[in-house]
């Protein structure tokens, strides 16, 4: 288990893929797909090339599901936004390319190990020493952007699952509000867990 608890170890072929290697085809294939998905039937094919690498890393549906789920709240603002603005064809192509996206993204993060994508990214970004930037903090900052998202979807469970063990129902601002906390607290261990490492202004 890594650093952040959101590697899902395993013997896959995606596990043992090189993690610059994973980098670059969830990127290429991110790109490929906002630029190609123009209808709305052009979703379900990426959709079912996302769902067929999940099947082939043997990530279970549950896990799967708990990276997305941060994602439903602003997909339905979105949604709503884009059918009253363009129609429900326009809203389906953007909410389903942003989910492949996010989706391949957290793909990626459970299948390869924080310290092996750090390394990966900050040899990539040696080149940048020479006009003053640090590759150690680009790769720090890059991982933790790519990890924010699964991050959050663990929080989230969390709370939900809390919540329905006390017998309480739905509430999006019950919801919320822990939620934000959650988040916050985390940061908090993150930043205090970096800064005894070494890594602050």
């Amino acid at each position: 288990m890594n650093t952040f608890g959101l590697y899902h170890p395993g013997s896959s072929p995606l596990h043992r893929a090189p993690a610059g290697g994973k980098l670059i085809a969830a990127a290429l294939t991110i790109l490929v797909f906002t630029l190609w998905i123009r209808q709305p039937w052009q979703v379900l094919p990426a959709a079912a090339l996302t769902l067929l690498a999940y099947a082939i890393a043997r990530i279970p549906a549950r896990l799967a599901a708990v990276q997305l789920r941060p994602l439903v709240w602003m997909l339905s603002i979105v949604a709503v936004f884009q059918v009253l603005v363009a129609g429900w064809e326009r809203a389906v192509v953007i909410c389903g390319s942003l989910l492949v996206a996010v989706a391949l993204a957290a793909l990626v993060t459970l299948t390869t190990r924080t310290t092996d994508m750090l390394d990966t990214i900050v040899r990539a970004a040696r080149p940048l020493a020479r006009v003053g930037v640090d590759p150690d903090r680009v790769g720090l900052v890059l991982v933790m952007t790519v990890r924010a998202v699964p991050l959050l979807g663990t929080v989230v469970t969390r709370v939900t699952e809390a919540r329905k063990a006390r017998g309480l129902g739905f509430s999006l601002r019950a919801l919320a509000v822990p939620v934000v906390v959650g988040s916050l607290r985390t940061a908090e261990a993150m930043g205090e867990a970096l800064a005894a490492r070494g890594v602050d202004d």
